[in-house]
């Protein structure tokens, strides 16, 4: 899930830091390494979901032949979910683009999660997450996401709770890039 690379629009919170065209000037430079690290992996198909719809679903910040789906308005979970319901029966896995320390051998063990669970979350240092994965074979839990406190210690906590009876399966720790502190 990318959001076009703009300043003022993209990191904000990291703008408010580094000055928001450093901000989008990094975000675009580290979804670029992002997708050239994990996107040719053959073991899965990269898909980007992309905001705002829907210029961002031409937009040359991201390289060309990649599938791109337009995100819908709504909050992180709306958007999430309404990824997951639109996703072809079986495993997905989400991920942000602000997150240096992925690599196709942390992908793979969430796919492999899949396996054996119905979730999986990658936990992210400041109590969120940075990767959610559905095993996708039946309805996605009623409450998924509703009622999630987005950005905060909790977030990971309130995810949780909205899964219902679902099996859940951990991944790496990672750390994701708010703000300046989260940089080095």
């Amino acid at each position: 899930m990318v959001k076009e690379p703009q300043a003022g629009r993209v990191k904000t919170r990291l703008g408010r830091d580094i000055g928001m065209t450093n901000a989008a000037w990094w975000f675009r430079h580290q979804t670029k390494r992002l997708i050239r690290e994990v996107g040719t992996d053959p073991r899965w198909q990269l898909r980007l979901s992309v905001s705002p719809a829907p210029q961002a679903l031409h937009s040359r910040a991201w390289p060309v032949g990649i599938p791109r789906d337009s995100q819908i308005r709504g909050d992180l979970g709306a958007r999430m979910r309404h990824v997951f319901e639109t996703t072809p029966w079986g495993p997905v896995v989400l991920i942000g683009g602000d997150i240096p320390g992925v690599t196709p051998a942390i992908i793979h063990d969430a796919f492999q999660k899949l396996n054996d669970h119905d979730c999986v979350l990658g936990p992210a240092e400041d109590g969120g997450f940075w990767l959610v994965g559905m095993r996708r074979i039946g309805p996605l839990p009623t409450d998924l996401f509703k009622g999630v406190r987005w950005s905060c210690v909790d977030t990971l906590k309130d995810t949780l709770g909205t899964l219902g009876n679902a099996s859940v399966a951990f991944t790496a720790t990672l750390r994701d890039v708010d703000t300046a502190a989260d940089l080095p």
